[in-house]
């Protein structure tokens, strides 16, 4: 059995899951899509490993000129037109949820929709 933890660093966050087997903490980046993987025998060489990683990747990603991925925080800041902002809170309030709950259920369907296309 492996217990799982979270590390975070330069707005990255990792798994922190335990190997029996080889006697190691394993952990890969989460939140994003690209793969960043490593690990260590201690905390610390662990917590080594991932800060290096990390580095490494935003110091790779500046060499190819490219943006890094970064994991989203989930907060979302949005300016709208009055009226959309009128009618949202309505709709949320025909819902009986926050008009937090009811953009983050319309904002899921709209992603899930997006990939179906």
């Amino acid at each position: 059995m492996s217990a799982t933890n979270l590390m975070q660093y330069r707005g990255y966050q990792a798994s922190m899951t335990f190997d029996p087997d080889d006697k190691i903490i394993v952990g890969r980046v989460l939140g994003i899509d690209d793969i960043i993987g490593f690990h260590g025998e201690s905390v610390s060489e662990f917590e080594q490993a991932f800060r290096e990683s990390i580095d490494s990747y935003l110091e790779a990603c500046a060499k190819l000129d490219q943006e890094p991925d970064k994991p989203a925080s989930g907060r979302l800041m949005l300016r709208v037109d009055p009226a959309i902002h009128a009618a949202a809170l309505k709709a949320a309030k025909r819902s009986r949820t926050s008009l937090n709950q009811w953009a983050a259920r319309v904002l899921a369907e709209a992603a899930h929709a997006s990939r179906s296309d």
